[in-house]
């Protein structure tokens, strides 16, 4: 319990320029009090937040990521960037949530120049949060792997989105309901969760080779679901069986 109380969690911030970093630069000036584990980096627009920037905070064993905007209809820019911001939230948190990394460590947010208690408050919340769940890697098996794997599996994934599911609505409830629906679910299944799944053993067998059982055991897969990717890709002349070893290794 003692522990618990010391854990500092890390906490990366990309802050729109014109709306969420002067909010949080008012919070400063007013001095409202808020925990000080936010490291900030300030974008011209939320919209302008990649995923790749989110997968490497994680990567690099940040324990959550804010992403704080200008609020729906008040974007400084004519393309509305926080729509965009809206939809890479979603996204990620849905990649998060396939390699088994609670969604709830990424936080979007809308905070004007002129609401910096609400930036402290925001962060004060999201700080709670994150010292609930723990530490990064907590109970996630493998994690330095999955991430690896997303990433590299990134351009692909783009292209779903950028074909599949870009959508444009006037209200974040509608982007919730959306990405919540069984037509993303069946997207998501259809077009990346095999794939994704296969970046990660190639991703493991990368690092050394390894059997069935130890790259079920590592990733936290059913081992017919691992041994049914392997004989597929071993088809496709992608990995190689070392009957001496009795391990895979890529090809």
């Amino acid at each position: 319990m003692v522990a618990g109380h010391k854990f500092k969690p890390r906490i990366l911030g990309f802050l729109c320029n014109w709306c969420c970093y002067a909010g949080a630069d008012l919070a400063g000036v007013s001095r409202y009090q808020y925990p000080p584990h936010i490291k900030v980096i300030r974008v011209m627009c939320s919209g302008r937040v990649d995923p790749a920037f989110v997968l490497r905070a994680f990567s690099n064993g940040t324990d959550g990521v804010f992403i704080g905007g200008c609020w729906l209809g008040e974007c400084h820019y004519i393309t509305e960037g926080n729509y965009d911001a809206l939809s890479t939230m979603h996204l990620c948190r849905r990649l998060l949530e396939l390699i088994g990394v609670n969604p709830e460590r990424l936080r979007l947010e809308w905070v004007s120049a002129s609401e910096g208690i609400r930036f402290a408050e925001v962060v004060t919340d999201f700080t709670e949060k994150l010292k609930e769940l723990g530490p990064l890697g907590t109970g996630e098996n493998g994690l330095k792997f999955k991430l690896e794997a997303v990433k590299n599996l990134l351009p692909y994934i783009k292209l779903v989105e950028r074909e599949r599911l870009r959508v444009r609505f006037e209200t974040a409830e509608e982007y919730n309901e959306f990405f919540a629906s069984d037509e993303v679910d069946r997207l998501f299944h259809e077009l990346i969760v095999d794939k994704l799944t296969m970046s990660q053993i190639m991703v493991l067998l990368r690092e050394k080779p390894l059997s069935t059982g130890e790259i079920s055991e590592i990733l936290g897969l059913n081992p017919s679901e691992v041994s049914r990717h392997l004989t597929s890709s071993a088809r496709q002349g992608l990995v190689r069986f070392d009957a001496n070893q009795k391990r895979f290794a890529p090809a």
